[in-house]
């Protein structure tokens, strides 16, 4: 049972179970998935279809810290993807021209890809630290987002578009595919190949790994560019399930919820090990949350507060030492020996 409360992703897990079992006694039928129409609909469903940008955000933002860095800029590169390609999706003759709607998907996310390279590149490179290097893109890429869309929420109609964030594909939602495909291939490349151990070697002591022959700057800028897609798959999922792009509001504050994923899911902040599973853990964690915030009638005014109340409690319930400052348990000495027993230890002559 110790072994079991010591594993890194318990206590997220419990934390996940208790939330749901909130929703349970205030929604009925919360925990129901039925059909209709081909399509599986359900409470569950729906906090991990509109959890998946989050999710993809989180699982880019689980490697940038495993290096011991840190990407700001997610929120501003969704802002952009989505702007981008809903503003080439606007301008086609047929909005549900597929080769019209991929080639807009393609050119969001390379600039996405650029964009994280720039990233990677101020970091690697040229040696700015990492919160002040994404902190620059955080700032000017919403403005970049609201140059794209001229200031205005751009609305289109393309149904192969809508596919990505509100579509199903199988009877399940597409954007939770594409999550599972995301997580699947980082995974394998991170854990079935070499390719986890060099970037937690990095993100351990960059200098060592360098001297023991490892590009310890091409990983980083790989890392940035892998974060700057997932961010970029993230805003299309946002913009096609709302069938529209705001430069201004979407991918707002995405990325404190993806680094407070990370770190609910039990990854350093100063980099090394890192755990995706954890990761998709701690993003399910804060959508179960939201949801919950929903379904008990918390005032929206204090929603906000509500939400960093209980991400508060969240980390300290992981944190070793806080629990055991508070849940210390007497330790357990030996039995106290029987009176007039001699406990002298007698040393042989």
């Amino acid at each position: 049972m110790n072994q079991v409360i010591r594993h890194r992703l318990f206590w997220p897990a419990l934390i996940l179970v208790l939330l749901l079992a909130v929703n349970v006694v205030f929604t009925d039928g919360f925990l129901s998935v039925e059909m209709k129409n081909g399509h599986l609909y359900g409470s569950l469903i729906d906090i991990i279809r509109f959890g998946a940008p989050l999710i993809l955000v989180a699982i880019g933002m689980t490697l940038v810290i495993a290096t011991g860095g840190i990407d700001l800029s997610v929120g501003s590169v969704v802002a952009i993807s989505g702007a981008l390609a809903c503003l080439q999706i606007s301008g086609l003759e047929d909005q549900n021209a597929v080769g019209g709607v991929l080639a807009a998907i393609g050119m969001a996310l390379a600039l996405s890809l650029v964009l994280g390279i720039w990233n990677g590149f101020l970091v690697a490179g040229i040696g700015i630290q990492p919160i002040i290097a994404t902190l620059i893109l955080m700032v000017a890429g919403r403005g970049v987002a609201q140059l794209i869309t001229d200031g205005q929420i751009i609305t289109i109609n393309s149904t192969p578009y809508k596919l990505i964030g509100g579509g199903y594909w199988l009877t399940v939602p597409f954007g939770i595919l594409i999550v599972l495909a995301v997580l699947a291939v980082t995974a394998f490349l991170t854990r079935r190949l070499a390719l986890g151990v060099l970037i937690e070697s990095v993100g351990g002591n960059a200098e060592a790994s360098r001297l023991a022959g490892i590009r310890s700057r091409g990983l980083i800028i790989l890392v940035y560019a892998f974060c700057g897609l997932c961010a970029g798959i993230a805003g299309l999922m946002i913009s096609s399930n709302v069938s529209s792009a705001d430069g201004n509001a979407a991918g707002l504050w995405i990325e404190l919820d993806a680094i407070l994923a990370v770190v609910i899911g039990g990854t350093s902040l100063v980099g090394g090990r890192f755990s995706l599973g954890g990761t998709v853990l701690g993003a399910l964690i804060i959508q179960t949350l939201t949801t919950t915030i929903y379904s008990i009638g918390v005032p929206p005014e204090t929603t906000l507060l509500f939400k960093a109340v209980v991400i508060i409690l969240v980390c300290l319930l992981q944190s070793p030492t806080f629990r055991e400052k508070v849940f210390r348990r007497r330790e357990r000495g030996r039995p106290a020996a029987p009176s007039g027993t001699d406990t002298k230890v007698r040393i042989p002559a």
